[in-house]
């Protein structure tokens, strides 16, 4: 059933069939690597995008899946979870982290689990979508699924 998805993609299939989310994953025929172009494809609010964004806190990634109409407030941030400074990651950094370029990080299918904030506003949509390893591949999950997939701390983020 897999088999159509890019590689990075599959992992990212197989963790969500592991964790018994049904959602599947959409192969999009133009990337979708901003929360805009995601909504845009897929005919839902820009909000209902779980942007995956990687940053660097504490001598490690930090993963924030942050409602796509929303800009991560760093400084507020770090300051709610206790942590010094969190800056955006490099592009090789998200790599070496996540097993997946910017633009199509999954919020699962990394090499080892990652620290992960979830975006309290997320939980407003009835159906949130995230992209699924590659620019061109998005799921749909709840909220709930969301949190439970990543084991994250819910938070304000911006």
């Amino acid at each position: 059933m897999t088999a159509h998805l890019p590689p990075r993609s599959r992992i990212v299939a197989d963790r969500l069939a592991e964790a018994g989310i049904a959602g599947e994953i959409v192969v999009l025929p133009d990337a979708a690597a901003t929360a805009a172009l995601a909504a845009a494809a897929l005919g839902v609010e820009v909000g209902a995008i779980a942007n995956s964004l990687v940053f660097w806190s504490d001598g490690e990634p930090l993963l924030v899946m942050t409602s796509g109409a929303h800009r991560v407030d760093t400084a507020a941030l770090a300051a709610r979870l206790g942590r010094g400074n969190i800056a955006r990651a490099s592009a090789e950094q998200v790599r070496a982290a996540t097993g997946q370029a910017i633009g199509g990080v999954a919020p699962t299918g990394h090499p080892a689990p990652l620290t992960t904030v979830v975006d309290e506003a997320l939980a407003t949509f009835a159906e949130i979508w995230a992209a699924g390893g590659t620019p061109h591949t998005v799921f749909p999950l709840t909220f709930d699924e969301l949190v439970a997939l990543t084991g994250g701390t819910v938070s304000k983020v911006d």
